[in-house]
């Protein structure tokens, strides 16, 4: 059973960005560079109830990427820096739970309260159980990075539930083994296999069926109502924050602001007004993230100039040019290569 993603994004607890800018921090990165684009400030990071869009997260990622080009597997190094702690009832509604199969059960139904951009499906084989993870929906240029995070956060829950003596199964992903593989299975403590036909994480059934000390039914319950509550809260009000939602997720660079108004569910002249009440408009909101995006695609992939002019949307490589000419005053074949991670990929 799926749980696929809503069309408005769900606000998260400053908490998880904070364990982004504290890993960054400890490996040599600066936190301001970090938070640069954001619109996360000291005073947000610093407060317990403060709650930013899942834009802001994965800007904040991808600042993160370029910040630390360098670490092998950063996705999955964050993940591991995760606890249950961090996702208050959602994660504690994960420790009280009956056994591990039913933990898994019940937090699915509230994923939106966790870090998590995969899609996440429950898995029951002969002898096995265990999770798969879609990350078609995530950005491309995220895809890989966010992918390792909410394996590694799975990973790092799993053992702080009393499984650490217990060893995963299977790790498994759906793409070829990256030049980091070794790093990987370091850290997860399993050899990752590769080429398979999912994403996955597997342990044997009747160690997801071995009952949990910390099982309470009644505690159970009420944090179940409490993270019922929290969705309901965490639904964002901002328009900027939909629109911009739309672009990097099922629309593209290529829509129109007539088709996120429909997948919206306004008019086009509703959604106008409510960007122009949040002071911007659908064109400058379009730009902005085409200029990120560019610069993430030019430093970080081996995408051809082509390839790069098709994915923001563009009609062919001249008007990319241009565009990228009258952003930054400069040829965007002359700011990769001054900029670029050495041995970056696709």
């Amino acid at each position: 059973m799926n749980r696929p993603q809503t069309s408005d994004p769900i606000l998260h607890p400053v908490a998880i960005a904070q364990v982004m800018i504290n890993f960054a921090v400890a490996q040599g990165a600066d936190a301001a560079t970090c938070l640069a684009g954001t619109g996360i400030d000291e005073s947000t990071l610093a407060s317990a109830e403060a709650l930013i869009t899942r834009e802001q997260e994965m800007r904040l990622m991808e600042n993160l990427m370029l910040a630390l080009p360098d670490v092998p597997a950063l996705g999955f190094e964050l993940g591991l820096q995760y606890s249950i702690a961090t996702f208050g009832s959602w994660g504690f509604l994960m420790r009280t739970s009956r056994n591990l199969q039913e933990a898994i059960k019940r937090t699915l139904n509230f994923l939106p309260l966790s870090t998590a951009y995969c899609q996440i499906q429950l898995i029951r084989e002969p002898g096995t159980i265990g999770v798969a993870f879609q990350a078609d929906r995530i950005p491309r240029q995220l895809r890989t990075t966010m992918l390792e995070r909410d394996m590694a956060t799975a990973i790092q829950l799993l053992r702080e539930m009393g499984l650490a003596g217990i060893p995963l199964q299977a790790l498994t992903f759906a793409h070829q083994a990256p030049a980091y593989a070794d790093r990987l299975e370091a850290l997860a403590g399993i050899r990752p296999i590769f080429d398979y036909p999912r994403h996955s994480l597997l342990l044997s059934r009747a160690d997801a069926e071995r009952p949990l000390p910390t099982y309470d039914a009644q505690l159970v319950s009420l944090l179940e109502d409490q993270c019922r509550q929290q969705l309901a809260r965490r639904q964002p009000g901002g328009w900027v924050a939909r629109t911009r939602q739309q672009m990097l997720g099922p629309q593209g660079f290529t829509t129109s602001i007539e088709t996120i108004a429909q997948a919206l569910n306004l008019s086009t002249r509703s959604l106008r007004r409510r960007l122009e009440a949040e002071g911007t408009g659908f064109r400058e909101l379009l730009e902005q993230e085409r200029q990120q995006l560019a610069c993430q695609l030019l430093s970080n992939t081996r995408m051809t100039l082509d390839e790069i002019a098709v994915h923001l949307g563009y009609g062919d490589t001249s008007s990319f040019t241009r565009a990228f000419r009258r952003w930054f005053g400069e040829a965007p074949g002359v700011y990769r290569s001054r900029e670029s991670t050495p041995g970056a990929t696709e």
